[in-house]
Parts: C-alpha cells; structure tokens; sequence
C-alpha cells in the first residue's frame, strides 16, 4: 500500500465483516460487500479535449494475496464490477502487481 500510495494514487485499508453489538444486533462495514477489496481508493487523472483540464478520480480496488493464493469469487465478481463501471481493479501478490493495477496494466 505504501509503495502504491504515490503522487495521484491514494489507496485505503478496507476491512470488511459482520460484528454484533451490544444489543445483539449484526452490524455490517467495509465497502463492497463480501467481496469488497481489501485496498480501495483513487487516482486522479487529467483528461484532455473538451474536458481540458478537469480532473477525476478514478476508482480503485485491488485484493491483496500471498504468492499463490487466488481471489474468491464474490472477490473476482466485485473486481469486475469495478472494472466495467471504468474504474482500475485487480488481484495483486507483489507490491509492483498493485502498482501495474493503478497504471491500468
């Protein structure tokens, strides 16, 4: 995340689960549901032509893994999900699988 989290790229620990509260009741967090990404966040990008000059931020996700493990897939379907609405979405094992991610490789 530190080595991603450069320039433009801004990326946030998303932590996703159920806990139950005092009352009993289940209270659930994390963007994206049970397959929300464990990395999500932005990066901006100027664009060009008619829109010379603005500036958007284009939305990320990536789902961290150790060297041979493989996304769920409730993971896989919310990386696609990303993907098709445009936003920049992958499965990274390396720190330079992440950054490959927000280049949009």
């Amino acid at each position: 995340m530190l080595k991603v989290c450069r320039g433009t790229t801004r990326l946030f620990r998303n932590n996703v689960g159920v806990l139950q509260d005092k009352e009993g009741r289940y209270v659930r967090y994390g963007v994206g549901g049970n397959g929300g990404s464990d990395l999500i966040g932005w990066d901006t990008m100027t664009i060009t032509r008619e829109h010379a000059g603005m500036r958007i931020a284009v939305f990320c996700a990536v789902e961290v893994k150790a060297p041979g493990e493989s996304a769920t897939p409730d993971q896989l379907t919310w990386l696609s999900m990303v993907a098709a609405a445009g936003g920049r979405a992958g499965v990274a094992h390396s720190a330079e699988e992440a950054m490959a991610i927000m280049e949009g490789k």
